[in-house]
Formats: C-alpha cells, sequence, structure tokens
C-alpha cells in the first residue's frame, strides 16, 4: 500500500493537533509535519521533507496566494497542494486554481472527506466545490481564450495606469504608490478608479486576480513593456 507524506499548514495549533491525530487513522497517510503560515522557512521545510501533498489555509495571504503557492511548488514540484480553508471568496478560489491547486476543502467540511480528497490528489484527481467550480472553470476559460486571441484585459490601460496596477499587485497601497511613483495620494485614487472601470472589477483583489491572469506578477515591468515571464503559470500552476 502507497502512503502518502502530508504537510499541514496552518496557524491553529488545535486543528493541526486534531488533523494529525485523524489522518493517522489512515494507513494510507503520514502526517510529516506542521508548520504556521508565516514560516520564513517553509518552503525549506518542503523542500527537506518532500511531502506527496500539502494542505494549507489562504485567507491570510491576500493578494499573495499565487505567489505562495508558486513558491511551494517551485521547492517540490512534485507535491500536490490542498487549500484547507475558512474562506468561501470565489477570487480565492480561482487564485488558487490559477496557481495550481489540486484541492480546496473547507474547514466546515468532515475529516472524512479531507480525507478523500487527499488520497484523490494523490492519485492525480483534483477537487473543488460546486460552490467554486464553475467561478473557476469560467476563469481558466477566459486565461485560455485571451491567450488565444492574444488579447488582454490590461491593453486597455494607459501606461501610468498600469504602472499603478503593477504596483498594486506588488501590494503597495495608496500612500506608498503615491511616493514610489512621486505623484499624490488623489492622482493614485484616480487611476485606480480608472483601472476598475476598465477591468470591470470592484476591489483590489479582482483587479490583481485580473493582472495575474493576463502575466503580471509582483516586480514585473509595468511601464508598457511586456511583464517578464513568471515562474509560475497563470493558468496551469506550472513553470514557465
Amino acid at each position: 500500500m502507497n502512503q502518502w507524506r502530508v504537510l499541514l499548514v496552518d496557524d491553529h495549533q488545535m486543528l493541526t493537533e486534531a488533523l494529525t491525530a485523524k489522518l493517522s487513522a489512515a494507513p494510507d497517510l503520514w502526517v510529516v509535519g506542521s508548520r504556521t503560515t508565516d514560516d520564513q522557512r517553509l518552503t525549506d521545510t518542503v523542500l527537506r521533507l518532500r511531502p506527496d501533498v500539502i494542505t494549507i489555509e489562504i485567507e491570510q495571504y491576500g493578494l499573495a496566494i499565487a505567489d505562495v503557492l508558486c513558491a511551494l511548488r517551485d521547492a517540490w514540484p512534485a507535491t500536490r497542494i490542498v487549500v484547507l480553508t475558512a474562506s468561501h471568496d470565489h477570487l480565492h478560489a480561482v487564485e488558487a486554481a490559477r496557481a495550481g491547486a489540486d484541492g480546496w476543502v473547507h474547514k466546515s467540511s468532515s475529516p472524512e472527506h479531507l480525507v478523500e480528497v487527499l488520497r484523490g490528489v494523490c492519485r492525480g484527481q483534483a477537487s473543488f466545490p460546486s460552490e467554486h467550480l464553475g467561478a473557476v472553470l469560467r476563469e481558466l476559460r477566459e486565461d485560455v481564450r485571451r491567450v488565444r486571441d492574444g488579447s488582454g484585459p490590461l491593453d486597455a490601460l494607459s501606461t501610468r495606469e498600469r504602472e499603478v496596477l503593477q504596483a498594486i499587485v506588488d501590494g503597495g497601497r495608496g500612500d506608498e504608490i503615491a511616493d514610489q511613483l512621486s505623484v499624490s495620494a488623489n492622482t493614485v485614487r484616480t487611476h485606480t478608479n480608472s483601472i476598475f472601470t476598465k477591468l470591470d472589477v470592484h476591489s483590489r483583489l479582482e483587479a490583481v486576480s485580473v493582472a495575474r491572469a493576463a502575466g503580471l506578477r509582483p516586480g514585473s515591468h509595468a511601464d508598457g513593456v511586456a511583464p517578464l515571464t513568471p515562474r509560475c503559470d497563470p493558468a496551469t500552476g506550472t513553470g514557465a
């Protein structure tokens, strides 16, 4: 019988201890460790332990969901990733799928369901709940269409709007972006509102999701030049 190695990433010690006990009762699952989401050596741990599957809470990562999941993939490409979260946000699910998450399990689910999903992803299956699956498939189809058509939602943005959007993707806030671009905070707000209108979004998270789908990544150039090739492909979650 195969025994799959599981790494738990969550900030709630009682949860990880309970899950460790529950998963240990499954003869084909072996919890090799647990870490917190802010562990600065998380990728080193993944490389050392080489888990077959990682469960991770992503809600606190905000705009950096894709970066975190891609970093885990880069550390050990063979690992599977299951998001185990309290979040019900469709955008979080879409971002996780773009970054290569293999499964999504809500924390209100039963331990038996989690065990079933872990076994499934280790066998090469994928599992997203029906409440998110429609949004995930729709957005991934749009990603493919944009690549096929050679068009993208960022084409409508001005050079300055691209700079502001890049700063948002980098995690910058209004005042920080204003200082970075040597403009006023009001100017940043004006550009941000224009970006939201042109991208047909209503929040920073939505704008970042669209930008990532178009290939924009933290540290990319937003001065009208094509962004740097991302390490993690937005549609597949695999290396470029």
